[in-house]
């Protein structure tokens, strides 16, 4: 990836040309002859997403949860729910497990998780323990095509603190 950022993010190189083109850094954009095109760091590691996620606190996270199409989905492991607890209504897959449940046909989905699958358009809120595998969770998530993501940075600790959890059997 290194090499793909060096021929096409010039952060603060000056012009010069890699395999007969000559570029030149203009701000967020790159100068290829008269054309630009759009480059930053945070596009090209999210997988070309173009809404970064947005970090969220308990308030927002509630107004979130109003709207319709929205999944939270809490990616500690399946003990940490079973002896804490869980955000009611969140789903629990397990970062390691994430990629290949967004990747599944929605009726297997459906089958294993006992909810429904979140669509592109949906609106993805991770949650964990404390708010560090969700932000891995959120690259994720990103790297696979949906760009309505959100990083509950406080995490279930956060949740615990303003209301009730939700005990798993």
């Amino acid at each position: 990836m290194s090499v793909w950022l060096s021929r096409f993010c010039l952060f603060g190189r000056p012009a010069r040309a890699l395999n007969g083109v000559r570029y030149s850094y203009t701000g967020p954009y790159l100068r290829l002859s008269t054309s630009r095109v759009l480059c930053s760091t945070w596009s090209i590691v999210r997988g070309f997403s173009s809404v970064p996620p947005q970090t969220i606190n308990y308030e927002e996270l509630k107004d979130l949860l109003k709207g319709k199409s929205v999944f939270i989905i809490d990616v500690r492991e399946p003990w940490e729910v079973k002896e804490y607890g869980i955000i009611q209504g969140s789903i629990n897959i397990p970062l390691g497990d994430l990629a290949p449940a967004l990747k599944m046909d929605p009726k297997g989905f459906e089958e294993k998780y006992q909810k429904k699958m979140p669509n592109k358009a949906s609106t993805l809120i991770f949650s964990c323990l404390a708010g560090i595998r969700s932000k891995k969770a959120v690259d994720v998530a990103g790297s696979l095509g949906f760009d309505r993501i959100h990083h509950y940075a406080g995490g279930f600790e956060d949740w615990k603190r303003n209301e009730m959890p939700e005990k798993k059997q």
